[in-house]
């Protein structure tokens, strides 16, 4: 896949797919003394780390005004919800949060450069308050499904609702997250593998 596909898979403005390229651009010199993401995926960006990325896009309600993305690395899939959000008219922030400080360094970079309603945090996940509202949390590569519910819990149970990419073991991760956890959710297919995306509506430790 190349930019034109992107462009024709997703339909998005010409100012839009500009983005994504200086985004690619940024990623590639950044990548050549930073590892940012595994440098043999570079090749296969629009596929891989975009497309990918703004399939969520779909699945984002037009209601939502605050999203956490959850070991953002090098913003797959922040920094395309934050162009994807300006592309369709909606005012609604990302906040990117990754612990490792190069890689939040990067994130600002991109969002300065792109002019984006983002910003990225170097701290914890856990340290998220659940009180500053956020409506939907997502999440790439970042954590197995049980741990991962341990640190989304209060958020979702604040109201927020939950996007997480899984590979093609979910039904694994489902099976032994539930048991520690009763979780409402839909699985949704991925586009670009075959994998899918958790759509969790609630979660419960389990008593």
């Amino acid at each position: 896949m190349n930019r034109d596909d992107f462009a024709k898979a997703t339909g998005v403005s010409r100012e839009t797919l500009d983005a994504f390229d200086r985004w690619r651009e940024l990623l590639v010199e950044t990548s050549a003394h930073t590892n940012l993401v595994s440098r043999n995926t570079l090749d296969s960006f629009w596929e891989r780390h975009a497309l990918d990325s703004y399939q969520l896009m779909a699945h984002v309600p037009s209601d939502v005004r605050l999203i956490a993305d959850l070991g953002a690395g090098a913003g797959f899939p922040g920094i395309a919800l934050a162009l994807g959000l300006r592309e369709r008219g909606q005012k609604a922030r990302v906040v990117m949060v990754d612990s490792v400080g190069k890689k939040v360094a990067f994130l600002r970079k991109v969002i300065a450069e792109l002019e984006l309603d983002a910003e990225a945090r170097s701290v914890r996940v856990e340290t998220l308050d659940p009180a500053e509202g956020f409506d939907l949390v997502t999440a790439r590569a970042f954590a197995p499904l049980n741990k991962l519910l341990g640190y989304v819990a209060p958020l979702l149970k604040n109201g927020a609702e939950g996007l997480f990419f899984k590979g093609r073991q979910y039904r694994d991760e489902l099976t032994e997250a539930g048991k520690s956890w009763t979780v409402e959710y839909d699985v949704i297919p991925s586009q670009t593998s075959d994998g899918v995306i958790l759509h969790i509506r609630e979660v419960e430790r389990v008593r």
